[in-house]
């Protein structure tokens, strides 16, 4: 799908919005409609598309973008609106889950000045993202190889005395060095007990024999986000309670993959995996939801877990990472991006989820 086609779908959608034109604001959402990616920038989609950003971009843009019609002004949103008026546009809809009050209140004045209504739509954008074209897919499959590269050049390394710090840092370079324009997100390394913490941040704890090492991480490739997760043990052979929630786990995200495909209802990818942790006696200990969706954002629509709407639609792309967390202990995550198919689903993360010993 291209640039304009993208543009298209949102054109489409206006008349139902009752307004002539959507200034976006989101940056995100901006990169989506045109193309490229700016610190400053807003967007109107309206039959003739006009993308407002600062002079720092201005050759960047013109380079990239050839296509787009650009107006320059340090205040994008400012010139965004002055720019619908002069496009005669009277009834102008903004991105109300993205503006703040302030700033929301600031351009509503700006837009009286110049006869133009604001009117508040919510989340127009998100939604036509869930489902990726070919080249999103593609750009996604390829932050996925780069993150599985990363990571098996980074386990090689792992030995007992390292600390979750030099671990996250040195597993960042090797992302960048295997073709990432940067991590995804700040990539998780959590050690012993401190595996336990589904999102917890690298400290300079070292990594002891006989400790769980929870890894969860991603590239970003022309912006695009992976997001995977493995839990491996360090220095010696695994526990029994270790290997029993490992295989826990393992069995739970297996259901999980098996049962994405277009149609499924969220809730109940949700309940397929979580069941086999309940089942078990650890419905306590799996808190947060099975999964999401990933693309230009991290976290982005669908969002799966125990009170999720909607369903799985073909060429969504999403994660399953199911989890139990045991305080004092440790915990095991294991995660996969997968992008959803006609029939199914097809991982786009691959690497061995048996619990390794490393080092």
């Amino acid at each position: 799908m291209s640039v304009a086609a993208r543009q298209g779908r949102v054109n489409s959608l206006l008349a139902g919005l009752d307004v002539e034109a959507l200034l976006v604001t989101n940056p995100v959402n901006c990169r989506y409609l045109s193309g490229f990616a700016a610190s400053n920038a807003a967007f109107v989609a309206a039959d003739c598309a006009l993308y407002v950003t600062d002079s720092r971009y201005s050759t960047a843009v013109a380079e990239q973008c050839p296509e787009l019609e650009v107006v320059l002004d340090r205040d994008a949103a400012a010139g965004a609106v002055h720019a619908a008026a002069r496009m005669g546009v009277s009834r102008l809809g903004f991105e109300s889950h993205v503006v703040t009050v302030a700033d929301a209140l600031r351009l509503e004045a700006l837009a009286r000045s110049v006869g133009v209504s604001l009117i508040a739509c919510e989340r127009v954008i998100e939604p036509l993202r869930e489902t990726k074209d070919d080249d999103e897919i593609a750009h996604l499959t390829v932050a996925c190889a780069v993150t599985e590269r990363a990571l098996a050049r980074l386990i090689a390394e792992v030995h007992v005395g390292l600390t979750e710090r030099w671990l996250a840092a040195r597993l960042e370079f090797l992302m960048c060095d295997e073709g990432a324009e940067a991590a995804a997100f700040p990539s998780i390394v959590a050690t012993g007990d401190s595996s336990a913490e589904p999102h917890h941040q690298p400290t300079d704890r070292v990594v002891g024999a006989g400790d769980l090492l929870k890894i969860d991480c991603g590239a970003r490739v022309a912006g695009y986000h992976a997001d995977m997760t493995r839990t491996f043990v360090v220095g010696r052979p695994a526990q029994a309670w270790q290997s029993e929630i490992h295989e826990l786990v393992g069995r739970a995200a297996a259901a999980g993959r098996a049962a994405v495909a277009p149609g499924v209802a969220l809730v109940d990818l949700d309940r397929v995996s979580r069941d086999v942790i309940a089942s078990a006696g650890h419905a306590l200990h799996f808190g947060h939801g099975l999964g999401h969706g990933i693309g230009l954002d991290i976290h982005e629509a669908p969002m799966i877990g125990p009170s999720a709407t909607g369903t799985l639609a073909e060429n969504m792309t999403v994660t399953v990472e199911p989890g139990i967390y045991l305080p004092g202990l440790g915990g095991v995550r294991i995660e996969d991006s997968l992008v959803v198919t006609s029939n199914g689903a097809t991982p786009l993360t691959s690497t061995t989820r048996e619990l390794l010993v490393l080092g």
